[in-house]
């Protein structure tokens, strides 16, 4: 399978494609205990994919106690660093040879489109476990300063059983952001994938038992919120949830800890990220492209989203005519077509929601300057329009709440010092963008933005190599990185007392 094809071929391997729709636990494939199943519903049209099985409770006690037989057992945690490296190099091998099938999976599954999926989300996905699979056996413990009969080590030990709740959009880079440093740590993991996004995360489980990882080290439980993540968040015997989603399920998340086992809870919570373009900005055609792109990119389902465009007050006008004109031409296509810039909503619930903020912006206020209505309804599927509002006051509820969806918000200020305080005027703190070419402006700008990324002179910049989380509301500790690695182990202190030679 090749995504070098076009969009006759593509769905011509859509309608063929083999779907598995069932939990994995202890290296193999398994209904729900209760036997009931969900329909996985494409975005694309409506259709359902697939039924897949729906995990509870029982399900995720039977996941912990594999998870927990296997890392007691050692055969994964106690293996030697360039054993797991072995392994997961192999699983990156392994997404990679089967990426244009990942790739048809994720777009299917979630709307964005295929050349999204191919060009970006699975390759990123496969090169994260391949980069932690090379990390392994460069992280060293380390020799405290001591005395002559005295010896402090300080060394790292993975934390046991990890569930990582992981978004719907992007499945399977979310996914492998905790997989990576969590396997490669030495854990054992629970994956629940978010429950409109399901089958990338299903499909690698194999992989990664074909890799050589033991049978038990991974398992995927698809469900709900309400029963699966609760019932791993209460679970006595998990020792940590890493999760990425929305802040209201985070607080859940931390609740929960603090009524079973005081488990580590890591969390990144999205954003309501600040775009802001000074009147000395080096490039504004640069500048409007990367702002479109920055919101209608995966159809705005971006945690990082520049969903608030910051404006000095000179310049808007012209500013804004530049974002629309991009903005216009990113209108929504079929996911399947590799001409596709934008793809469709991810259900009709987030569909809805949308289209719901988009009144909500119009009645209080707000120019609507494009967009705003739903597009493609003839398709089935659910698609919305790039959508731009102008003359909008940061308390505005679009300028205030999370959408998730293609909705900007162009924000005038007279100086870069109130966009500084426009910017930081939220309960969210993930990124930040300032552009200028004033190299002073730009860092007293960067110190002062309170977000855990800050672009200058660009939007979405940087790598794997670079930590990824926010402030605020935005969450707690990083993902990517070796910062990330750091979450997933216990660190020990052992002091030894020498006796006389």
């Amino acid at each position: 399978m090749t995504n070098q094809l076009n969009f006759e071929q593509l769905r011509a391997q859509a309608a063929s494609l083999a779907i598995r729709n069932k939990a994995f636990i202890n290296g193999v494939y398994v209904d729900a205990a209760s036997g009931k199943t969900f329909d996985c519903i494409s975005p694309r049209d409506g259709k359902i994919l697939t039924k897949v099985a729906e995990c509870d409770v029982e399900d995720v006690n039977r996941a912990v106690q594999s998870a927990r037989a296997v890392f007691e057992k050692g055969s994964w945690s106690e293996a030697s660093p360039g054993k797991r490296k072995a392994v997961m190099m192999k699983f990156a091998d392994l997404m990679e040879q089967h990426a244009a099938e990942l790739a048809l999976l994720e777009s299917l599954d979630m709307g964005k489109p295929i050349s999204l999926a191919a060009g970006d989300d699975i390759p990123l996905s496969y090169k994260c476990i391949r980069w932690y699979a090379e990390a392994i056996d460069k992280i060293y413990d380390e020799i405290s300063p001591a005395g002559a009969n005295e010896i402090g080590m300080i060394t790292r030990e993975p934390l046991g059983v990890v569930a990582a709740v992981v978004p719907w959009n992007f499945p399977l880079m979310m996914a492998v952001w905790k997989l990576g440093p969590a396997l490669a740590m030495g854990n054992s993991i629970i994956l629940k994938p978010a429950e409109q996004s399901p089958l990338t995360a299903i499909r690698v489980a194999e992989l990664a038992v074909e890799a050589g990882i033991p049978a038990g080290v991974l398992n995927v439980l698809p469900g709900f919120g309400p029963t699966a993540g609760k019932a791993l968040g209460l679970h006595p015997d998990v020792d940590c949830v890493t999760f990425t989603g929305s802040g209201e399920v985070g607080k859940l998340f931390l609740q929960y800890s603090g009524q079973s086992n005081m488990k580590r809870v890591w969390l990144e919570c999205g954003g309501k990220s600040p775009n802001i373009v000074l009147a000395d900005c080096p490039d504004m055609d640069a500048a409007a492209e990367a702002a479109a792109g920055g919101i209608f990119y995966n159809q705005g389902e971006v945690c990082t989203a520049g969903s608030r465009l910051i404006v000095e007050e000179s310049i808007k006008d012209e500013f804004i005519e530049k974002v629309v004109a991009a903005g216009r031409k990113m209108q929504p296509g079929d996911p399947l077509d590799p001409n596709s810039q934008m793809g469709a909503i991810v259900d009709e619930n987030q569909m809805n929601r949308v289209l719901g903020y988009i009144e909500k912006g119009a009645a209080e206020g707000a120019k609507l300057c494009t967009g705003g209505k739903r597009a493609r309804t003839e398709s089935g599927g659910y698609y919305v329009e790039p959508t731009v509002f102008d003359a909008v006051k940061n308390d505005m509820t679009i300028a205030k709440e999370e959408i998730f969806g293609p909705v900007l918000s162009v924000i005038s200020v007279k100086d870069w010092k109130e966009a500084v305080q426009t910017a930081n005027d939220t309960p969210y703190g993930l990124a930040a963008a300032v552009w200028t070419r004033d190299i002073n402006k730009a860092h007293l700008a960067a110190k002062k933005l309170r977000a855990g990324l800050v672009w200058v002179n660009c939007w979405d910049g940087g790598s794997i190599t670079m930590p990824f989380g926010g402030y605020k509301q935005s969450g707690t500790g990083r993902d990517r990185s070796l910062h990330a690695m750091d979450k997933y182990c216990e660190i020990k202190s052992t002091w030894i007392a020498l006796g006389d030679a």
